[in-house]
């Protein structure tokens, strides 16, 4: 297994354990205190005229995407990787004006950083939709008050990862495979209580814009105890991706092509797929902040993230692989089939968005999950 830098996909900063999805806009400040765990520091003041500097998941800082990007433009592009939106905005906070201009940013998060004035609207005749998988525009959260904040550049889902010598694939491509006694003890679900419960939700017949305070109550709670039931451990990225390799598990609930894909031309028994009954979407999404001095830039590099060899290595980043936004980007053949290329267009169209509601709900599905948790 290739070792990976923690994972990008935390709901928030663990160091801070009330700093929530919807709490992160408050908690900032107390999370900076956790920003040198994540290995985030400020950066130098008065960086070079020709550079900038990029805020970004792990996955983004892939030698190739950034080395081809340095080598066209002679722009430096000074990295630096975080973990968790609120991480993030700890370090924004703590440093000055115009230190960061670029940040790539959880597509969904955008429209609550949006709102906190310090990133940009971008244009949004500068973005080659017309490339893009059908369906990725339309999502709930691409437009804030009419306006585009991020423009998407990688995605994914949430679903299952597992190993294909231990699992029946017909039984993975079922959501009922969380709660199969076939499996018991056989199974580890990732520890992130938004995507889980969405995904419980799916089985049920329940879209993730339709699940509210109620609901989670009287069609979520019943099966999502009865996965604590059927699960062997419950556990961060690394957790779940070491008992999944050891073996000590067959699958990963929530796993995906963002969790094994890196690993699978190497591992011939990994598999991953979203379930009949719907995936759940991952996006991430390339901002701008409000007081970069070097916009130009970081459109430049926008534009080369969009680009044909762009999206081949930020989809097969040396962190973790995703799927590229851009239809025809040029892939091997051995990556299309990791990347599950030829059904694409098929698992977008049952697939759904990853929905953030009001802070009742936002509470009522993280008492849920202490209630899981504690199971």
């Amino acid at each position: 297994m290739k070792r990976r830098m923690g994972g990008p996909f935390a709901p928030y900063d663990k160091s801070v354990p009330e700093l929530t999805r919807r709490r992160f806009l408050k908690g900032s400040a107390v999370a900076a205190a956790g920003a040198a765990t994540a290995g985030l520091v400020a950066p130098k003041p008065g960086w070079a005229a020709d550079s900038m500097s990029f805020l970004t998941w792990c996955d983004h800082a892939d030698s190739r995407l950034i080395g081809t990007f340095q080598d066209a433009t002679g722009v430096t592009v000074d990295v630096k990787t975080y973990e968790g939106t609120g991480s993030a905005l700890a370090v924004k906070e703590q440093s000055s004006p115009g230190d960061w201009d670029l940040f790539c940013l959880d597509f969904q998060d955008t429209p609550m950083v949006s709102r906190l004035g310090i990133i940009d609207a971008l244009d949004d005749d500068r973005v080659p939709w017309d490339k893009y998988f059908p369906g990725l525009r339309e999502q709930p959260h691409s437009y804030t008050d009419g306006k585009l904040w991020g423009v998407p550049d990688k995605f994914g889902y949430y679903g299952v990862a597992y190993n294909k010598n231990k699992v029946d694939p017909e039984d993975a491509k079922t959501a009922e495979i969380m709660y199969n006694p076939k499996y018991k003890n056989r199974i580890a679900v990732y520890d992130y209580y938004f995507p889980v419960i969405q995904l419980v939700g799916i089985s049920r017949d329940l879209r993730p814009q339709d699940i509210t305070v109620a609901n989670l109550e009287s069609t979520i709670r019943e099966p999502l105890l009865e996965l604590k039931a059927n699960a062997q451990v419950v556990g961060d990225i690394l957790t779940v991706l070491n008992a999944l390799y050891t073996e000590s598990v067959d699958m990963i609930i929530a796993g995906s092509e963002w969790s094994v894909a890196l690993d699978m031309a190497e591992i011939d028994w990994l598999d991953w797929t979203i379930f009949d009954e719907g995936g759940l979407l991952w996006n991430e999404s390339l901002c701008i902040f409000s007081d970069s001095e070097k916009k130009d830039f970081c459109w430049d590099f926008i534009d080369h993230t969009l680009s044909p060899d762009g999206q081949r290595y930020l989809a097969t980043s040396e962190c973790f692989w995703g799927l590229p936004v851009i239809i025809d980007t040029p892939m091997s053949d051995q990556e299309k089939t990791i990347l599950r290329w030829d059904q694409q267009q098929e698992f977008l169209a049952r697939s759904y968005a990853s929905t953030i509601g009001g802070e009742d709900l936002d509470e009522a599905m993280l008492d849920l999950w202490t209630e899981f948790l504690q199971a």
